[in-house]
């Protein structure tokens, strides 16, 4: 089979083929459908100290169709399509068993992230069977729509209020999307370039304001009030910052950005505001499970940040087209 391969240290992923895998004892296979390309690949095959490593398969954001069953499988079956979760999880150790999150699993009980190849063997209990009503490209977008709806639940949005968005990008998207469907009030977003204002807007957002000195005050403005609650979605330096003297007195702020740099702020902002900041990473099968049974009674299409389909030949140039000024969205690779 065809699968896509990072040498490591920073050099170009390969389209490679190899053995197609054999799903063992509690796993199954399946045949690969749809895989988005996350900004997550484009820094973890960069070399530097955040890496997926050397001759690795990746991918994480997919689904697919069962092909084929191991032994002791027993709430799966051939043809069921399904949408995966790429950490596994042993299930027992103090995080599995307190919090859920299949990231942050003690034991790193394994991965499955093989998005970028035509065949994945997988464990049972990573797979989220898809409703009749999703496809197969709405299956692939449950893993960002999770890591947002995980981080928002963070913020503990009461109905009405005010929400401040950093960022344009899927994970911010997708964070206005659940701020609006956990009951916000007026939510405005702020970004760098307003090439995708529309689209923030058709997510859930009121208003689009650029980066800029006057920012501040334009916030208070669009919101009517300094937000209750920030969301970090850009992970680059100066963004926890800017979120702090953003957010109002007693405010939240949640970084879903996961800047990999030290990012400095002034505590005695902090103090002086009474502000809290939370720090999110991962997702539990409960927020895949929900987003499977309520991601078509949503306000809007969640495919609508969908900009381009390729085939998995075309991702290496592709990766290289994105780590550079582009006009895409969210790229999903289809088999």
């Amino acid at each position: 089979m065809k699968a896509a391969i990072y040498p490591g240290h920073g050099q170009p992923v390969t389209i490679e083929t190899v053995p197609e895998p054999r799903p063992a004892a509690g796993e199954v296979l399946i045949r690969v459908s749809r895989c988005g390309i996350c900004g997550t690949d484009l820094s973890m095959t960069r070399g530097g100290m955040w890496d997926y490593g050397a001759n690795v398969q990746f991918g994480h954001e997919y689904a697919g169709e069962i092909v084929e069953l191991g032994t002791g499988v027993d709430t799966l079956r051939v043809g069921d399509r399904i949408s995966v979760i790429p950490s596994v999880a042993c299930g027992a150790c103090r995080t599995c068993r307190s919090h859920g999150n299949n990231v942050l699993c003690e034991d790193k009980a394994g991965s499955a992230m093989f998005g970028f190849s035509e065949f994945a063997a997988i464990p049972q209990s990573v797979a989220t069977p898809l409703p009749s009503v999703l496809s197969m490209a709405d299956g692939a977008l449950i893993e960002p729509l999770a890591i947002s709806l995980y981080g928002v639940q963070l913020a503990a949005i009461r109905p009405g209020d005010s929400v401040l968005v950093l960022g344009a990008g899927t994970v911010a998207l997708y964070a206005i999307y659940w701020a609006r469907r956990l009951g916000a009030g007026r939510i405005t977003v702020m970004s760098r370039s307003p090439r995708r204002e529309a689209l923030v807007r058709q997510m859930g957002a009121n208003s689009f304001i650029p980066y800029g000195e006057n920012e501040i005050g334009e916030v208070v403005e669009a919101l009517g009030e300094a937000p209750g609650i920030v969301l970090e979605c850009v992970g680059a330096e100066g963004m926890l910052m800017k979120a702090l003297n953003h957010v109002a007195p007693f405010g939240r702020i949640v970084s879903l950005g996961f800047c990999t740099s030290p990012d400095a702020v002034i505590p005695a902002i902090a103090s002086y505001k009474c502000a809290s900041m939370h720090f999110s990473v991962g997702y539990s099968m409960r927020e895949f499970h929900y987003i499977a049974d309520q991601m078509d009674k949503g306000h809007v299409d969640p495919k609508a940040i969908i900009s381009s389909t390729i085939s998995l030949d075309r991702l290496p140039e592709t990766m290289a087209m994105l780590r550079a000024p582009n006009e895409e969205t969210k790229v999903h690779v289809a088999f």
